[in-house]
């Protein structure tokens, strides 16, 4: 016998389990290669939804101050909508001063404004501010008073200012039946007081038994329209009410009537219903004050504005009405906060 020891058998291999798994280790592969194609389309789409959700839209607001509470609940107002849409809302106080005011819309325009809420401090001079808005393609939205160039305005918002003025007038007519001398606290740069003066002397038209004493000409603030009171009082001016045109001219004008020691019954009329100023008409201290909707106005302008941007038309003008707010009815209105 040979001492070489036999080879060993080659295992058998079936050509069709080979091919088999082939097939199957190449469906493995194509499937791990659609998967992988899924998650990354997935991821790229979820990161560019995400890039989207961190570039809120920028809208801007200006008021002609913000020395006025009415502007605050306002401001505030639309700033709940605005930052419920995941957008933000930069603010601007121009203080009465309208060039002011134009240069802090030029401002919020290089800072990538899209919408603007505007609330001209003179509704006659905001006009190149408003033409820098349409060359910058930004929307505006005009709150609570009109201006005089309307071209390019989207929509104005506001309250029912010559009813505001029909309102006070019908009350102290009611409150005044063998009339009287009235003192009227205006601020002629500001559209909305005009409105409210005009529909205060349409209303008492022609009769003679109310006679306008004294006017002023700049007032809607509480410490300018005390100053007016005390200028007209130490004129020696008799008077026996006094419509302002807003509850803090209304606030300044008692507060110069009680400076001087005025003793006799003066009827004070305001515009806004105001915390503070429905206080004093439960002291008996104002008469009355035909109240706005700071809240709904703001609400109302916010909204408008996103029907507007999503392609939805829109009104052009848009009236709040407004309610005279007397010691009669006082207690329908929550007295410490804004209706």
């Amino acid at each position: 016998m040979s001492g070489r020891k036999a080879a060993a058998p080659v295992p058998f291999t079936d050509p069709m389990e080979e091919n088999s798994a082939k097939k199957k280790k190449i469906i493995k592969l194509i499937l791990a290669a659609l998967l992988l194609t899924a998650l990354f389309l997935y991821g790229l789409f979820f990161l560019r939804g995400l890039q989207e959700k961190k570039a809120p839209r920028i809208f801007g607001s200006t008021y002609m101050t913000m020395n006025n509470p009415y502007f605050t609940a306002l401001n505030e107002s639309i700033r709940e909508v605005v930052e419920a849409n995941g957008d933000i809302l930069i603010t601007r106080d121009p203080a009465q001063d309208q060039d002011r005011q134009n240069q802090q819309i030029q401002e919020m325009i290089d800072e990538g404004m899209t919408v603007l809420f505007a609330n001209a401090a003179d509704w006659t001079k905001i006009g190149p501010a408003l033409e820098a808005c349409r060359e910058a393609g930004v929307a505006v939205f005009v709150v609570d008073t009109d201006v005089r160039e309307r071209e390019g305005i989207v929509s104005i918002i506001q309250s029912d200012n010559y009813l505001a003025g029909v309102l006070v007038a019908r009350d102290l007519m009611k409150k005044m039946p063998r009339g009287g001398d009235i003192v009227l606290m205006n601020h002629d740069s500001v559209y909305s007081t005009v409105e409210r003066r005009q529909g205060f002397l349409d209303t008492i038209g022609d009769r003679k038994e109310y006679r306008i004493v004294a006017e002023t000409h700049n007032t809607s603030e509480i410490e300018v329209a005390t100053a007016e009171m005390n200028r007209i009082i130490q004129s020696g001016i008799h008077f026996d009410a006094v419509f302002g045109n807003n509850d803090p001219t209304a606030l300044g004008a008692l507060a110069g009537i009680q400076m001087n020691n005025v003793t006799e019954p003066i009827l004070i009329y305001g515009v806004d219903g105001s915390p503070d100023c429905k206080t004093m008409i439960q002291r008996g201290l104002v008469e009355g004050s035909a109240a706005q909707y700071p809240i709904q106005v703001g609400r109302e302008a916010a909204e408008t504005a996103y029907r507007y941007l999503e392609g939805q038309k829109v009104q052009d003008t848009v009236l709040i009405p407004v309610t005279m707010i007397t010691e009669n009815n006082l207690s329908d209105f929550d007295i410490s906060g804004w209706q």
